[in-house]
Order: C-alpha cells, then structure tokens, then sequence
C-alpha cells in the first residue's frame, strides 16, 4: 500500500535576510487535510508561503509541496495551489464575476469553462447573487469571500489561506470559517496561517505552531489539546509534600482546597505524576484532565 506524500515536508529550511532570520532549520512533515499555521507577526509564516510558491529561495535546507521539490519545479508546484493573501489584491473597477474568471483563465482554463466555474466558486463561497457587483461596493467579508473564490477557481489540490478572518466582525469570522471547514469535504487541503489560534482550534485537524521562525510544535490537534493541560490529583491532607516532590522532579504544581493541579505536557507526565505518589506513599483517590486550549499549549511551549 502507498503512503501518501506529505502535504509540505521539510528538511532543515532556513531563509535569512540581512540581519534578520525568518525561518531556522526547519523540519516538517504535514499530512493532507486542514493545517493550522499559526504564530505571530514575523514568526515566519508569510516567508514559508512565499517560498512554497516558488516566490522566494531558502537560503539552505529543503522544500516539498504535495510531494514535489519546489526547487527543481516551481511551475509545476505553483499550478498545484491556489492562494488567498491577506493584503487587498482585487480590483475594485471590476465585478467579482470578471476578476475570478480572469483568474481562471490565467490557471489555464478555457474562457467558456473559466466563467462556468467562476459562477460555481462564488456559490459556493455564498457571493452568487452578488457576483455582478463592482468589487468597490463589497464590504469586507465580501472581498475576504472573493478573495478565496479567486484561491479556488483553478480546482488545486492545497490552497494557502493567509489570515482569512482578518477585519471580519464575529459573524463574518464564523461563516468564512465555515467555508473553510467545508473545503476539505471537497478534497482540498488547507494550510491556514493565522495569529488566532481559537480558529485553528475551531477548523484545523492538524497545527504548526512558529515562533521567532523556529518550530515551537506540531501535530494532530486533538492529541495536542488530549496530552497537555492539567492533571488534578485528590490524595488527601498530604497536598504540600507532593507539590514540593514534582517541584523536585519538574512538574510545575499548586496545592488547591482539596486536590493538586499539576501542569503536564504529555503522556510520560502522567507516569511522573503517578510515580510520586507512590514513593510518597500517599493515597490516590481521584485522577482527572482538564485540557487545554491551543493557547496554553503555544505559550507552553514556546517558553522551553
């Protein structure tokens, strides 16, 4: 049985400007569906979209996309995605209809076809009855929707959302969320670059986390929030001798009114946990997790 390709693999991808570097050493490997790439401004998640476009050169290390070295073909690669910026591109003079349909025939399709699936994506990203509208009269959930439907008409196989939520009120966020959440049950992979990671949370099966352009994280989002968190621990009066026995060990915790919450990071954490309270001898009458958010986890680990 073949293993699929990777989404984005890569193996050591560094990209250094003057004084400045954007991304250091990287080592990834994404699986298809919908991707989280998540971090603050400068944390290098602009510079990795522009490289996987073949629009910027790593200054060393290795780069795949849908299991296609984007050194030796870009073009190639490049037919592959489509890509929604976070800056405004469209222009304004023109109908939403014209500008995805421009940009359907510019990905190859035949001026008849380009059309048909203009209409199609912008249905699908709910501007069909406004598709006829100059793009100046949109507000800006509007242009956030055909901006993504100019990302889609092409049909590519992995579509680069960079901050897709951007400006939108909750409304707009949570529809153009949907939309996102949608496109992976028409086979299309996601790469999602944000600073909000409740998003990713919300729509993402898989997270990259970046910080200062190194790797703080990655992998399924469900085993991320499942391993990290809290644990509670009710073993009686004994609280202050297990809180200074795991402060001994590394395992940050606090004594509560009747248990111990201890901060933990993954599976082994838990044996930590258990085997303190064995070599203090202590009752164990209760073990529960409370998880975490996405949040605590960055912040977590990106202080380590």
């Amino acid at each position: 049985m073949l293993v699929p390709a990777p989404l984005l693999r890569t193996r050591g991808l560094t990209k250094q400007y003057p004084g400045v570097t954007a991304l250091a050493g990287l080592d990834l490997d994404v699986p298809s569906g919908r991707v989280g790439l998540v971090g603050a401004n400068g944390a290098g998640k602009t510079t990795l979209f522009r490289m996987m476009l073949g629009l910027s050169h790593p200054t060393a290390g290795t780069l795949e996309v849908c299991g296609t070295d984007v050194a030796a073909d870009p073009i190639g690669v490049r037919a592959r995605l489509g890509y929604m910026p976070e800056h405004d591109c469209l222009p304004l003079d023109q109908s939403a209809a014209d500008v995805v349909a421009t940009f359907g025939e510019l990905s190859g399709l035949p001026p008849r076809a380009a059309r048909q699936r203009a209409s199609d994506v912008l249905d699908l990203v709910g501007l069909d009855e406004a598709r006829f509208r100059p793009v100046a009269g949109f507000s800006t959930g509007m242009r956030q929707r055909a901006k993504l439907a100019q990302a889609l008409v092409a049909d590519p196989e992995l579509v680069l959302l960079d901050e897709p939520t951007a400006g939108l009120d909750p409304m707009g966020r949570e529809e153009m969320l949907a939309l996102v959440a949608r496109l992976g049950t028409l086979g299309i992979s996601v790469l999602l670059a944000t600073h909000l990671l409740d998003d990713v949370q919300q729509v993402c099966d898989h997270v990259v986390m970046l910080d200062g352009g190194t790797l703080v994280v990655a992998g399924a989002t469900s085993e991320l929030l499942e391993r990290t968190g809290v644990v509670s621990v009710d073993v009686g009066p004994d609280r202050e001798a297990l809180v200074a026995l795991l402060a001994e060990r590394g395992l940050p915790s606090v004594a509560g009114a009747t248990t111990v919450d201890i901060e933990v990071s993954g599976d082994d954490d838990f044996d930590r946990v258990r085997d303190a309270v064995a070599d203090l001898g202590l009752p164990l009458h209760r073990m529960t997790t409370r998880l975490t958010s996405l949040d605590d986890v960055f912040l977590s680990k990106a202080a380590h």
